[in-house]
């Protein structure tokens, strides 16, 4: 062996021996010294406190931090100088192990290079005063300081926790930080500028509250991780270095600066990749609430900071957030938009130097871009402000074809074929719920060639076209075209406060409705004779389904005046002419307030109403009738549900005041025997013709003259109608074949009963009389007097009748 290992060797020897040697002789100074040591452990651990630190017994643990030597106390307690008045504890240990330094022990100055804390509880108060019990830290006069050298600090290098309950309790400020610590291990120097350490920890989260009255961020989640940390003197502070923390075993970067002197501190966070269900589930119950309305299915990334500049001037700290989602899922309670890319940002303090709290709190949508029920949708910024009573406003542009929205609405009341919708609309609405209120909307929705099925009417609109323009509270439609198979319609139309009642009273929506064609098939129309669903749908759900289920409703239970002029107007064999109407829907009714037509070679003028009803409607017409051709309009109405005087058996021109009542099918047919009213009628240069009771009184009484075309040149009568028989009040004919006086009931079923006074005599000899001698020669001579009633096989028979006056 060379000579300078051998020397090298016996010098370690010597070391050893000499580190065994001076280890026994310190562990036995403790064993024989232990109440010393401890008094000097606490005197060293008392020198810079406003309180103090006692323990019940000491025990030597030789081979725990060997080479140096340590003790364990036992019973620790560490009471600040106003205990007694508040009764807690700032330090209780069952165990506190305290590694000394061998050559400082020897010499008679116990120098602490490690303290772990084992199985305590560690209680940070702060009353309502703002006095806190960690004022048994507070440094000591500067007479004081300037007598001691630096070497008397108590400069510990090493401090690890195990199963410790730690606990901030600041009743001022209503903040509550309580953690379970399973382990802290800090390596600590001690540079002139302050301290410098590692700090590895593995914690769970009791309560991270800012604000008691609001709950706690981060319950019941684990920490874990190690964090670079230093104090600067200068500052009065401690910086932690940017580090990967795992909170709920995902990994944040926490970066964070604590200003002791101001109690004030900044927290940064950042986070990839992580769900926002459980983001949202680290935050207060007050904000996690709210935020758990919405979802988000892919994964995001958020940057936040929290600062607090320890004034409690608000209570709550500020809180700055921002997240970036990109081709991502968000669930709205609305819906869903899909598609979604949006950078967004969270602020309780969006006006700069206000409150901080829900009341100056802005969640903001930047450059989002998403499809909605397959719409797709670009909003610049959108912005919801004071959470307390949120108010979201935002530009809205979308085009889109309309067959997007087909199986998205939730419901089947509509179907869109083909079609564009561009859209540009500002809104600001109110939230309740997380569900839009009090919508104030401004700007226009442009459809373009639209084929559109509104199912509950069966109401097919094919090449239409509007423009939807929204003035905040009212609504009105330009440049509507609309083609419902063969029928045009022209259509404009306003609607005030539409956005206010919409929500609140759709049944006080009034819509002004004009509408022009230049020709309408009335039975392409015949859905609308239909019972109206008055019954108001209560919102369920959070869907679009909702909505068009509202939108629907609205458009049933609104009231809606409708001005409309027709050029032609076609209804089975009806044809009219420059039709204007003046119409209304009201509940179950339609409104005829004025309408006037040309038609048959004269005029129609009419009021009256239809009350929709589940069988069939009930209608009441109110109409003038100027010299209408006879013929063409019992034609044209189909002979008014009878078979007994059709137009067949008429000629002649028709003024009448006519004020019915009857029912009217869904498919439009005036129901037989329905009708009951009165009609009052003038007939000119009128013929009956082949007309069956006259012809069967010709048979019987007048075999030599033509009463199969009896021409009258003018006819006043009343006829009361009720139900299936027709009263005709008395009423004296002359005519070309005979003059007769007739009255009584012509049944459209059983019960006819007319008596008919007939002279024999016959008018052409009376052509030469005055109107005067006509009159009184009328009922000379001999007069039939005869009874039309129902003979046994349905039909009518001619009697005579006894009974005549």
């Amino acid at each position: 062996m060379k000579r300078w290992l051998k020397i090298t060797l016996r010098i370690l020897s010597v070391l050893i021996i000499l580190v065994i040697l001076t280890w026994l002789a310190g562990a036995f100074y403790i064993s024989r010294n232990k109440k010393e040591v401890l008094s000097s452990i606490l005197a060293q651990l008392n020198k810079n406190l406003n309180g103090q630190i006692t323990a019940t017994s000491m025990e030597p643990t030789l081979l725990k931090s060997f080479p140096g030597v340590s003790v364990s106390l036992n019973g620790v307690l560490l009471r600040d100088s106003l205990w007694s008045k508040h009764k807690h504890d700032l330090l209780k240990a069952q165990d506190i192990d305290v590694s000394l330094n061998v050559l400082s022990l020897i010499v008679g100055n116990v120098n602490i290079n490690q303290i772990a804390i084992n199985d305590a509880s560690i209680y940070i108060y702060t009353d309502s005063t703002g006095y806190s019990n960690t004022s048994i830290f507070k440094s000591k006069p500067a007479e004081e300081k300037q007598s001691s050298n630096k070497t008397s600090a108590l400069e510990i290098k090493k401090i690890d926790f195990n199963k410790v309950n730690l606990v901030l309790d600041n009743q001022k400020r209503f903040k509550l930080f309580n953690f379970n610590i399973d382990q802290i291990q800090g390596r600590m120097q001690y540079p002139d500028s302050g301290w410098t350490g590692k700090i590895k920890l593995k914690t769970q989260v009791n309560s991270f509250a800012f604000n008691t009255k609001k709950g706690s961020f981060l319950k019941d989640k684990s920490l874990e991780g190690t964090l670079s940390a230093h104090y600067s003197r200068k500052l009065d502070a401690v910086i932690l270095d940017p580090e990967i923390l795992k909170i709920g075993g995902h990994p944040f970067k926490i970066g964070a600066k604590i200003d002791l002197d101001k109690s004030a501190f900044a927290i940064s966070i950042a986070v990839d990749k992580i769900l926002f269900r459980n983001v949202a589930l680290l935050l207060s119950p007050n904000i996690s609430s709210k935020l758990l309305k919405f979802g988000i299915e892919k994964p995001i990334d958020i940057r936040g900071n929290i600062i607090d500049d320890g004034s409690g001037k608000y209570g709550d700290p500020l809180i700055k957030v921002g997240i970036t989602v990109r081709d991502n899922v968000v669930s709205i309670p609305s819906g869903k938009l899909t598609a979604a890319n949006f950078d967004g940002s969270f602020t309780n303090q969006d006006t700069v130097g206000g409150i901080i709290g829900d009341e100056n709190s802005s969640i903001k949508f930047h450059r989002l871009t998403a499809k909605y029920f397959n719409a797709p949708i670009k909003v610049d910024t959108f912005t919801v402000n004071n959470l307390s009573r949120p108010i979201a406003t935002g530009l809205v542009t979308s085009q889109f074809p309309l067959s997007n929205l087909n199986n998205s609405l939730g419901t089947q009341d509509f179907v869109f074929k083909q079609g564009t919708a561009d859209l540009r609309l500002y809104c600001k609405a109110d939230i309740d719920n997380f569900r839009f209120t009090k919508p104030v909307v401004s700007g226009k929705i442009k459809i373009a060639n639209a084929d559109i099925l509104y199912v509950p009417r069966k109401l097919h609109l094919v090449k239409s076209a509007l423009d939807i323009n929204f003035d905040q509270n009212d609504l009105s439609i330009q440049n509507g075209h609309f083609q419902l198979g063969k029928s045009e319609l022209n259509v404009s139309c306003s609607i005030a406060n539409f956005a206010n009642l919409y929500y609140t009273d759709p049944d006080k929506i009034l819509v002004n409705l004009k509408m022009h064609s230049p020709q309408l098939y009335l039975n392409e129309f015949l859905p609308f004779l239909g019972p109206r669903n008055t019954k108001k749908k209560a919102s369920s759900g959070n869907s679009m389904k909702t909505a068009s289920k509202e939108l629907s409703n609205v458009l049933e239970v609104s009231k809606m005046n409708i001005k409309l002029t027709v050029g032609k107007a076609i209804y089975d064999k009806f044809l009219a002419k420059n039709l204007n109407a003046d119409i209304s829907l009201r509940g179950e009714g339609i409104y005829l307030n004025k309408i006037s037509v040309e038609h048959a070679g004269g005029t129609l003028a009419l009021d009256g109403n239809i009350i929709q009803q589940p069988a069939s409607n009930l209608f009441k017409i109110n109409s003038k009738i100027s010299h209408v051709s006879v013929k063409d309009f019992f034609y044209s109405f189909d002979n008014f549900g009878q078979e007994t005087i059709t137009n067949k058996n008429l000629k002649g021109y028709l003024s009448s005041l006519v004020n019915i009542s009857g029912r009217i099918s869904h498919a439009g047919k005036i129901l037989p025997r329905s009708i009951n009213g009165k009609v009052i009628f003038n007939l000119n240069n009128a013929a009956l013709v082949n007309f069956e009771p006259m012809v069967k009184v010709g048979k019987f009484a007048f075999a030599n003259r033509n009463l199969s075309n009896v021409e009258i040149k003018n006819l006043d009568g009343t006829l009361n109608i009720r139900g299936d028989k027709v009263e005709i009040s008395p009423m004296q004919v002359n005519s070309s074949a005979l003059n007769f006086n007739v009255k009584g009931i012509y049944a459209l079923g059983p019960g006819t009963d007319v008596a008919m006074d007939i002279p024999l005599r016959n008018p052409k000899g009376d052509e030469n009389l005055t109107s005067k001698e006509k009159r009184e020669a009328r009922m000379r001579g001999i007069v039939l007097h005869l009874k039309a009633i129902d003979d046994e096989k349905g039909g009518i028979k001619i009697r005579w009748n006894k009974d005549h006056d």
